[in-house]
C-alpha cells in the first residue's frame, strides 16, 4: 500500500485543504466557502437592491458629459449579467476588454455580440503578440501559471482606462475568492483593492518582476513592453476616487440561472464543444486555455481542477449531490487537456519542457513521487497514480528534502 500525504476534503463540496483559494474548516468539517455560501438565503436582497440603487445615483453623470461607470468584460455570461444590471437601471457604461490573443470562437462571436445587444461603447485592448506569448513563457516558468498576465491584464488595463477616461466608479462581477473560498463574509460588502489584485490574483508578481527577470530565462523585455500591466499610482487613484465594487454584493449571485437569462434575452452562446476538464459549457469562453491546460497545471499543482470548482458551487447551489460530483471530478480533474497541443505551438515549447517544469510545482502536502510515478489521495480515499514524474534526479530529491520537512 503506498502511503500518500493526508489531504482533508471538505464534507459538504469537494475542496481538498489544498486549494490554491485559501480555506478554513469548521468542526464539522465544512469549509469556509461553503459556511459563506449558506449565508446568501439569509440576506435581505431587497434591501441589497436599494442600497444599489442609492449608491449609482451617486455617480451617474445626469448632462451626458461622461460614462458612468466602467465594466470590465471579457464577452463572458458574467459580463453579459453586469451590463444587464446597469443597463436596467439606465446607466451609460463603458466597456473594456483585455484580450490576451486566445479567444475561443464562441468567446470572440459572445464579445463582438454584447456591444451590439447592449449598444455600449467598448474599448478591445490587445498586447503585442511577442510579448504576450513571452509572458506566457515567463509565467509558466516563474510560477507555474501562463495566464498570468491574463489575470493581471483584465486587474490592471480597466483601472488604467477608469483614469484616463476620469470615470470613478467600476463594476465587477463576483469577489472570485469569497464566492469559492469564503474569504469575506457577505456583510462585509468588500470592495476592490490593489492588495486583493497582487497578493491573490497577480501571486505577488508585478510587472518589474518580469522585466527583471527577463534574461534568467532566456527572454527579453523592456519597461515599454509592459505598459498595459503597470497599474495607476495612488495619485492617479484618489484624484478620480476610483472605486470598485461587485454586483454579488447587491444582486443574489447563482450563474447557473444568469447564464440562461442571457442566453435568453441576449443571444448569449454556450461552447460549441465539450471542454476536456469541466463539463460546464458556458465558463472562461475568452481564453481556450483556461479551462484547459492552464487548469491542469492547477491540478498539477494542488491536485485538483475546473471540475472542482464547478462540482463545488452545483453542490452549494443544490444541483449535484456530494456523490455524483465526486464521481465528475475523479474523472475530469486528472485530464491532461488537448489544447496543449496549440498552446506548445504558440509559444515554441516541448512536450517534454512543459512536463518537466510543470513537475517542479506539485505541492509535497499532495503528492508523493513512488516507483517513477506521482501519487495522491483522491476523494474516495485512496492513494492513486496520475502519471509519470518528469524531474531529473537532484530536482526528485530536492522534493523529497521538502516532503520530508513536512513531516518533521
Amino acid at each position: 500500500m503506498i502511503e500518500v500525504p493526508s489531504i482533508k476534503y471538505c464534507s459538504n463540496c469537494v475542496y481538498p485543504s489544498s486549494s490554491a483559494i485559501p480555506l478554513e474548516f469548521n468542526e464539522e468539517g465544512m469549509c469556509s466557502g461553503c459556511a459563506t455560501s449558506n449565508q446568501v438565503g439569509d440576506i435581505d436582497w431587497d434591501r441589497r437592491r436599494k442600497m444599489f440603487e442609492r449608491l449609482i445615483e451617486e455617480y451617474r453623470v445626469e448632462d451626458g458629459s461622461n460614462y458612468d461607470c466602467i465594466i470590465p468584460v471579457s464577452g463572458g455570461k458574467d459580463s453579459y449579467y453586469q451590463i444587464h444590471i446597469m443597463k436596467e437601471y439606465g446607466m451609460n457604461p463603458l466597456l473594456v476588454t483585455y484580450h490576451g490573443n486566445n479567444y475561443t470562437k464562441t468567446g470572440m462571436d459572445n464579445l463582438l455580440n454584447m456591444r451590439e445587444a447592449f449598444d455600449c461603447d467598448h474599448i478591445f485592448f490587445t498586447p503585442q503578440i511577442k510579448t504576450l506569448k513571452t509572458l506566457n513563457r515567463m509565467g509558466q516558468e516563474m510560477m507555474g501559471d501562463m495566464n498570468w498576465h491574463g489575470h493581471a491584464g483584465i486587474f490592471t488595463y480597466p483601472i488604467r482606462a477608469a483614469v484616463q477616461n476620469k470615470v470613478p466608479l467600476m463594476i465587477w462581477g463576483e469577489h472570485g475568492f469569497m464566492d469559492i473560498g469564503g474569504m469575506h463574509s457577505y456583510n462585509d460588502l468588500v470592495e476592490f483593492t490593489y492588495r486583493y489584485r497582487h497578493e491573490h490574483c497577480m501571486r505577488g508578481f508585478e510587472w518589474n518582476d518580469f522585466v527583471e527577470a527577463a534574461p534568467k530565462y532566456g527572454e527579453k523585455l523592456e519597461k515599454k513592453d509592459m505598459i498595459p500591466w503597470m497599474y495607476p499610482s495612488d495619485e492617479e487613484i484618489e484624484e478620480i476616487g476610483i472605486r470598485g465594487i461587485y454586483i454579488s454584493n447587491f444582486f443574489k449571485w447563482d450563474a447557473n440561472k444568469h447564464g440562461p437569462l442571457m442566453v435568453e434575452k441576449y443571444g448569449f452562446k454556450e461552447a460549441e464543444e465539450p471542454f476536456d476538464r469541466t463539463y460546464r459549457t458556458m465558463s472562461n469562453l475568452d481564453d481556450m486555455h483556461e479551462n484547459g491546460i492552464h487548469d491542469y497545471m492547477k491540478f498539477v499543482k494542488f491536485g485538483y481542477g475546473r471540475a472542482s470548482d464547478h462540482v463545488s458551487k452545483d453542490i452549494r447551489s443544490g444541483l449535484l449531490s456530494r456523490e455524483e460530483g465526486m464521481k465528475i471530478v475523479e474523472k475530469m480533474d486528472p485530464i491532461k487537456s488537448s489544447d496543449l497541443k496549440r498552446w506548445l505551438e504558440y509559444t515554441g515549447w516541448t512536450e517534454e519542457k512543459f512536463d518537466q517544469i510543470a513537475d517542479t510545482f506539485r505541492d509535497p502536502r499532495v503528492w508523493k513521487i513512488q516507483d517513477g510515478m506521482w501519487w495522491k489521495n483522491n476523494l474516495f480515499g485512496q492513494a492513486s497514480s496520475y502519471g509519470k514524474v518528469h524531474l531529473n534526479e537532484d530536482q526528485i530529491l530536492d522534493f523529497n528534502e521538502r516532503q520530508s520537512k513536512l513531516n518533521q
